[in-house]
């Protein structure tokens, strides 16, 4: 890709406006915590279309920079931990071909609340938290699906677009 910087701050920036979007967003599901994972979407695309080096770049980038412009420092770890593993779940499950787009972003969405989970367990020392799986476990597949559709609709729309 001749203009892989460019695209790249390109999709930094996207990525961040949707935290940013999603932090102005009154949802509330009941769920302490949830939301809908729009800059996911970025990274599902991204994923996609350039692969996992450049979808985990950007995924550390958004996290880092989102922390330190709408969050703070546990939002970032709690971040980190659902991202990274998110996306190593994401890219496995779409090695195996079997699985769809909105697929591969139900386990995103997921293994995103399980590692924030276990990052949870581990800052207020009880398994107790552990408890809550269920809920966030049918909280990251709704979203999931809603960003594997989503993700799936835009890449239609853009697969002629000279990504490498």
């Amino acid at each position: 890709m001749k203009h892989k910087a460019a695209y790249f701050g390109v999709f930094t920036a996207l990525a961040l406006i949707f935290s940013y979007v999603e932090t102005l967003i009154p949802i509330n599901f009941g769920i302490p915590g949830a939301k809908l994972g729009l800059a996911n979407l970025v990274i599902v695309i991204v994923l996609y279309k350039t692969g996992g080096k450049e979808a985990l770049l950007l995924s550390v980038t958004r996290i880092v920079l989102s922390g330190f412009l709408f969050g703070n420092l546990f939002a970032i770890l709690y971040s980190l931990a659902g991202g990274l593993f998110s996306l190593a779940v994401m890219g496995l499950v779409k090695r195996r071909k079997s699985f769809s787009i909105i697929g591969v972003s139900m386990a995103g969405g997921v293994t995103h609340n399980i590692g924030q989970l276990i990052v949870a367990m581990l800052v207020v020392k009880t398994y107790q938290v552990g408890y809550y799986l269920p809920v966030l476990m049918m909280a990251g597949l709704a979203t999931g699906t809603l960003i594997g559709v989503i993700s799936r609709e835009v890449l239609k729309r853009l697969k002629d677009f000279p990504w490498k």
